[in-house]
């Protein structure tokens, strides 16, 4: 079969074929004790377990199934600015204007906390610090005039206007019109990223077990026992942050969210060829609901991504659709070879906002960052990392938005039958300015 319901494969991808060299975490064995557990390696985890020893909190332990950013954490496209799945316009409209920016203003902080760790921590992940396009499909220009206003006027965001022929100049493609362009953003190799602030984290005390998945967590007394196959850890505060690959540890987090696909390839090196599309080290993402998003990686390929659905397909399915994708971008990449292709899953909730809490007995989680992972985790891993270090109660500004049961597997239908309808109004948008 090309794909199956949401079962996660041996993926190659380039992340992984290009990842900084490491010795292995080794394995939890025996038991141990740990003022806190963190079960899952991706970013929440890691923002959360870095963010603690910054504040003095030594005594920490984190658990990985895997490899440190296994998941949507060393797979998505490396994209990083401030902001969540749901738009500004919409968290605006539910938490009016001072309670939307606070949120807001936390991934744009996160967004400069990520450039200063990259640099503080000496990551290499090949950060390109130039911006990010955002480029208009459609020849009506509202949506960036009206997006432009919002920004400058509730969230101080500044983006520049690109007029079609500037635009062009930078992406060499007929598919666009006008665009923005937002100079406070990068773009970076997520998981070296990820494997940069596991060595940042390990050097200041973290203890780290990769292979080592949580299979039992329970409350003994005042501490939580989290359990592997091969060990134990009794702790006094436990952060879930495993996001669309649970952990199977407490239903009311795993039902709260739906692991839903995305898909990503990379060319083989373009050389000269690349001039031919992009004359510009600024990240792209378009103005659809399903939108394409590209950049240009370091060695001359092209990392491509797009598409969100409830299946993970095979490396050769990703490839054939994203190049058609591709294609009706940069047709003059016709007979461009494909040299990696994989899928990952990110976990969306039905409010489309991060969710981010504790339930007052030492269990804390981070989740559902809906494919704009790399800011809000960092301002997750800092939220949970106040909290448990100092009692900071800012988390709670995430409140309104909570572990709603998703419903599985009826969620999955309802995700992918709206899906479908964005798309058919994108594609009814462009047939009628056709």
């Amino acid at each position: 079969m090309a794909h199956s319901i949401l079962t996660q494969a041996p993926a190659s991808s380039y992340y992984r074929a290009t990842a900084t060299p490491y010795d292995a975490y080794a394995p939890l064995e025996g038991t141990t004790h740990a003022r806190v557990a963190i079960v899952g390696g991706g970013y929440a985890g890691l923002n959360t377990a870095l963010g603690l020893v910054e504040r003095g909190v030594r005594d920490v332990v984190l658990m990985e199934r895997e490899q440190i950013g296994f998941g949507a954490s060393g797979r998505n496209g490396g994209f990083v600015f401030g902001g969540y799945s749901l738009g500004e316009q919409a968290l605006l409209d539910q938490l009016g204007a001072s309670r939307a920016r606070t949120l807001f203003d936390l991934t744009t902080e996160a967004v400069q906390r990520i450039r200063r760790r990259v640099v503080d921590y000496s990551i290499a992940c090949d950060m390109v610090d130039e911006g990010v396009i955002w480029a208009n499909w459609f020849r009506d220009p509202t949506v960036l005039r009206q997006r432009q206003q919002l920004l400058a006027e509730h969230y101080d965001s500044s983006w520049q206007w690109l007029p079609q022929e500037q635009l062009r100049e930078r992406v060499r493609s007929d598919r666009y019109h006008d665009g923005l362009y937002e100079r406070d953003a990068l773009h970076l190799h997520p998981l070296n990223y990820a494997i940069g602030l596991a060595a940042a984290a390990s050097g200041q005390g973290v203890r780290i077990h990769e292979d080592s998945g949580v299979i039992g967590l329970a409350r003994e007394g005042a501490q939580w026992r989290l359990r592997t196959k091969q060990g134990d850890v009794l702790a006094d505060q436990v952060v879930l942050a495993c996001g669309g690959y649970l952990a199977g540890l407490r239903p009311m987090i795993d039902d709260a969210i739906l692991p839903i696909a995305t898909y990503v390839m990379v060319t083989e090196p373009l050389g000269p060829r690349m001039d031919d599309c992009l004359r510009t080290r600024a990240a792209v993402y378009d103005t659809r609901f399903a939108f394409d998003y590209y950049r240009v990686l370091p060695d001359a390929r092209l990392l491509w991504g797009g598409r969100i659905s409830v299946r993970n397909r095979s490396p050769n399915a990703v490839k054939r659709l994203l190049t058609q994708d591709m294609l009706r971008v940069f047709p003059q990449l016709q007979g461009m070879k494909i040299d990696y292709a994989w899928s990952g899953l990110m976990s969306y909730a039905r409010h489309q906002m991060p969710q981010i809490g504790g339930s007052g007995d030492g269990l804390w989680w981070a989740q559902a960052f809906g494919g704009h992972g790399l800011a809000p985790t960092c301002a997750a891993g800092e939220l949970l990392a106040a909290a448990i270090a100092a009692g900071d109660n800012r988390w709670t500004a995430f409140a309104d938005y909570g572990l709603q049961r998703t419903y599985r597997p009826f969620g999955y239908l309802g995700a992918q039958a709206s899906y479908w309808w964005q798309q058919s109004k994108d594609r009814w948008k462009a047939a009628r300015e056709s």
